[in-house]
């Protein structure tokens, strides 16, 4: 696959259906994205409508350019959304790519569905787009989000401190984690088998 068409993507596997975020998703995450849990570790935050539709239009706009592509999470058992993920920095020269910008909302957590989103994402990426690198970076202060990287696979590479800007101006410090193709065909029956069983550490939010 052309990475020139990544922004009409559509991933499905048995739990997730993936497919680029769109202005007429606003009701429905309007229902979700009020939650000040989600946006903790995140650089920007959604605390009103005027900064959902922002948010909402940096992600179309994000996309339809290809400097990310953004994505709606939606839950096969309910057909509504879940919360959204993103493919970002893409270089494609170098056959790297990060995944990130992920969320789900309170209702859906526990479920797996952020988990198996992130197996969705890699797949795609090691086995259609051909990556060598996939990397996801986060808040070095995010424990949960650290633990749960390692528990998929991902290697803890380092610290990058006073990386960029938080709400409120303070500083912080972005640690980054990587998977390697080489890497993939050991992690992927690992991560398949710890999804199926539902286990806490698929549950991954990554800002």
């Amino acid at each position: 696959m052309s990475w020139q068409t990544l922004n009409h993507a559509r991933l499905e596997g048995d739990h997730v259906v993936m497919r680029p975020i769109m202005p007429a998703d606003r009701e429905e995450l309007a229902e979700i994205a009020f939650d000040p849990d989600i946006w903790r570790y995140f650089v920007a935050r959604v605390e009103s409508q005027a900064d959902l539709d922002r948010f909402i239009e940096a992600a179309v706009d994000d996309t339809a350019a290809q400097r990310r592509i953004v994505f709606v999470i939606v839950d096969k058992a309910t057909g509504r959304i879940a919360g959204s993920t993103a493919y970002g920095n893409l270089a494609e020269a170098d056959r790297r790519i990060e995944i990130g910008w992920s969320w789900v909302s309170r209702n859906h957590r526990g479920r797996g569905l952020n988990g198996w989103a992130k197996y969705l994402l890699l797949s795609h990426g090691f086995e259609t787009l051909g990556c060598e690198r996939i990397e996801f970076k986060t808040d070095v202060l995010n424990l949960q989000a650290r633990k749960g990287l390692r528990n998929i696979g991902a290697t803890e590479e380092g610290v990058l401190r006073s990386y960029n800007y938080m709400p409120g101006g303070q500083r912080r410090d972005a640690v980054y984690f990587s998977i390697l193709k080489s890497e993939w065909s050991a992690i992927r029956p690992v991560l398949e088998q710890g999804l199926k069983l539902a286990h806490p550490a698929a549950e991954v939010l990554v800002s």
